[in-house]
């Protein structure tokens, strides 16, 4: 069985949210941010849903988008 994070069922922070929205804007993905929150990525979903916050990375071309050489 999986190990429970440490903030398991604990509420955000603020500094929570600050370091969420933060590495969002670096394109960090969602298990490493919830690992760097001590949350499940589930945790990270919902809450970057109730913010308004995308989790969807800004800096990649869509599949097959890339030309071919």
């Amino acid at each position: 069985m999986a190990k429970t994070p440490p903030n398991h069922g604990k509420p955000w922070t603020k500094s929570d949210v600050q370091q969420l929205k933060k590495e969002v804007g670096q394109n960090t993905p969602t298990r490493v941010l919830g690992l760097h929150l001590g949350r499940t990525p589930e945790a990270v979903y919902n809450k970057a849903g109730e913010l308004g916050v995308s989790l969807k990375p800004t800096n990649q071309s869509p599949y097959g988008s890339k030309s071919k050489k």
